[in-house]
């Protein structure tokens, strides 16, 4: 049972989302963090992962028609390369912060006391957890306005930018939404000196390798493997 003093904490925020909701209990436990059922001994089923794994399909329907819709000419590939920025933990985090979702979470006391409620993951989790709970509560067209005007700055920039190119993201993305195992980066080779050494590395999905690429990192090897991926797989040209 929410006390006053609670569902005035979450109409103050709907208000700030410019969002209405008729079910409080969703968005309460959307703002549930598992360290606070954790430390009060609540059933985990009273955390906000639920509603996060919901959050997280809703918003991707609803980036993939905002982008669809408003870039009729771009191909697939470069929809999904927008889209695996868009709905990154990093701008996830940023979106939550800048709306000061942290101020409204439950969570336990000792993590707060580390600084859970400013933890990019822990913001991350909240903004997807949250639009679950207004999906749930029939929210969807408020949800769909809410997100297109929160994005519509970020997109442009995102679309103009080089930081789209996050090889390893879109294919992450591109195997999840299609069902496919995560891709799996195996070093085949190290040469050279230790300062100045060389890693190969292959990316395999479904134990098939799609993809090679080398490096002087091993996350520069990563993201040269996931291109090559993605270029064997139709979804970018081959440069």
């Amino acid at each position: 049972m929410l006390t006053a003093n609670r569902i005035n904490e979450l109409n103050q925020l709907v208000s700030e989302l410019g969002l209405t909701i008729d079910n409080y209990e969703y968005l309460d436990t959307a703002l549930t963090h598992s360290s606070y059922t954790f430390e009060n001994k609540y059933s985990s089923l009273l955390n906000n992962e639920r509603l996060e794994f919901l959050g997280d399909a809703a918003l991707k329907i609803i980036v993939s028609k905002y982008l669809f819709e408003r870039f009729p000419e771009y191909t697939e590939g470069e929809l999904t390369k927008i889209r695996a920025v868009m709905v990154s933990d990093n701008m996830l985090a940023k979106l939550a912060f800048d709306l000061n979702l942290g101020k409204y979470l439950n969570i336990g006391f000792h993590e707060r006391k580390m600084g859970g409620g400013k933890r990019p993951s822990t913001l991350a989790c909240a903004f997807e957890a949250i639009l679950g709970a207004f999906y749930l509560d029939g929210k969807i067209d408020q949800l769909s306005d809410f997100l297109v005007t929160l994005y519509e700055d970020e997109v442009t920039e995102i679309d103009q930018s080089a930081s789209k190119y996050n090889y390893k993201a879109i294919l992450q993305e591109y195997t999840q939404a299609n069902s496919m195992d995560l891709p799996d980066y195996r070093i085949i080779n190290e040469v050279g000196p230790a300062h100045d050494r060389v890693f190969e590395i292959e990316v395999f999905v479904n134990d098939e390798s799609i993809g090679y690429g080398a490096g002087k990192s091993k996350k520069e090897a990563q993201q040269k493997a996931a291109e090559m991926a993605l270029t064997s797989l139709g979804l970018i040209e081959n440069k």
